[in-house]
C-alpha cells in the first residue's frame, strides 16, 4: 500500500486525537503502557462531549460512557486486552468506573492528569515534615516557648507563602515544558519577552485564589478558566502569538486581551484553520 505525502496546505485540515505529552515525558507516568496512554487520549476526547450530552453528575463532575466494545473497536484488540487496559488506567488513578447494573454501561470519570503535580508536592511536604530515623539532640536546656502572637502569625504566613511559591514553581515548570518555550523562542525570536509574559499570566491565573476571573468583560468561574488554560499547548500559544501580529486595532489592556485570546484559543483554533482552508479552496489555491 502506497500513501501520498502531506503538503503544506493540508497539514491543518484533519481532526486528531490528542494524547497529553506529559504522559510520555514525566516519570510519574513511566510505568503506564503505551496502549493505556492511547486509551486515555481516546477517553479525553470523549470528555469533550460531556457538556453537550449533559454527562455531568450532581457534584458538577463530568463523566463519559466508553464500553469494552468501544475499546476493542478503537484499538483493534481482543476482549481480554481491552479489559486489562481499562483496569490499568483505573489502578493508576486516571479513571474511575462506577457500575450501574441492569445491563447499563459503566459510568467513567476521567481524572485530570494535570493535578498530579499538586499531589506530588503534598506527598513531598509530608515526607519532609517527618523524616524517620533522624533525631536532632541538643544538650542545652530548652528555652521557654515563645507564645508571642506576632511571631506565630509570621510563622503561619511564612508557611503559607512557602506553599504558594512551591505551587507556582510547579505550574511554571509544567507550562514551560508543555509549551516547549525554547522552541517557541527559537521560532519567534522577537517575541521572547511576550512568551515569558504569557507563561507568567497563565501561572498567575491558574494559581489565583479568586472565585472568578474577568474574561472579555465577563466574570467566569475560576475553576472553568483554570480548566481551559490547562488545555493549552504549543499550538495554542503559536495561535495567540500569530493573532497578536495580525491584530491591527489598538489594544488598551494587553493583559485582558491575552486572557481572552488564551481562554478562547482551544475553542476557536480548529475553526480558524478550517476557515483558512475553505478560503484557499474557494480561491482555487488548493
Amino acid at each position: 500500500m502506497v500513501f501520498d505525502y502531506f503538503y503544506e496546505e493540508q497539514s491543518e485540515s484533519f481532526s486528531f486525537y490528542k494524547i497529553p505529552k506529559v504522559l510520555f515525558t514525566e516519570e510519574t507516568f513511566g510505568d503506564l503502557t503505551t496502549d493505556a496512554k492511547v486509551l486515555y487520549g481516546l477517553l479525553l476526547d470523549r470528555v469533550s462531549l460531556s457538556k453537550k450530552n449533559a454527562w455531568i453528575d450532581g457534584a458538577g463532575k463530568v463523566y463519559v460512557f466508553y464500553t469494552i466494545k468501544n475499546v476493542k473497536e478503537a484499538l483493534r484488540c481482543a476482549n481480554t486486552k481491552a479489559c486489562a487496559l481499562m483496569k490499568e488506567l483505573a489502578d493508576f488513578g486516571l479513571i474511575e468506573r462506577k457500575k450501574q447494573g441492569l445491563g447499563k454501561p459503566a459510568v467513567i470519570y476521567v481524572k485530570d492528569f494535570t493535578r498530579f503535580r499538586n499531589a506530588e508536592l503534598q506527598t513531598s511536604e509530608k515526607q519532609n515534615s517527618c523524616v524517620p530515623g533522624i533525631r536532632i539532640t541538643d544538650d542545652r536546656k530548652p528555652e521557654s516557648i515563645n507564645t508571642d502572637k506576632n511571631n506565630n502569625e509570621f510563622s503561619e504566613t511564612h508557611s503559607i507563602h512557602s506553599g504558594e511559591d512551591e505551587e507556582r514553581r510547579a505550574y511554571t515548570d509544567y507550562f514551560i515544558r508543555r509549551f516547549e518555550t525554547e522552541i517557541l523562542k527559537a521560532d519567534y525570536p522577537y517575541d521572547s519577552d511576550m512568551i515569558d509574559e504569557i507563561v507568567g499570566l497563565i501561572v498567575d491565573t491558574v494559581c489565583s485564589k479568586k472565585d472568578s476571573v474577568r474574561i472579555a468583560g465577563d466574570y467566569k468561574p475560576a475553576n472553568i478558566v483554570k480548566s481551559q488554560f490547562m488545555k493549552l499547548d504549543n499550538s495554542h500559544i503559536r495561535f495567540v502569538l500569530d493573532g497578536i501580529k495580525e491584530n491591527t486595532t489598538h489594544v488598551r489592556c494587553i493583559k485582558q486581551y491575552l486572557l481572552a485570546a488564551l481562554y478562547n484559543a482551544p475553542l476557536t483554533i480548529n475553526n480558524y484553520y478550517q476557515a483558512l482552508v475553505n478560503h484557499d479552496m474557494a480561491e482555487g489555491n488548493i
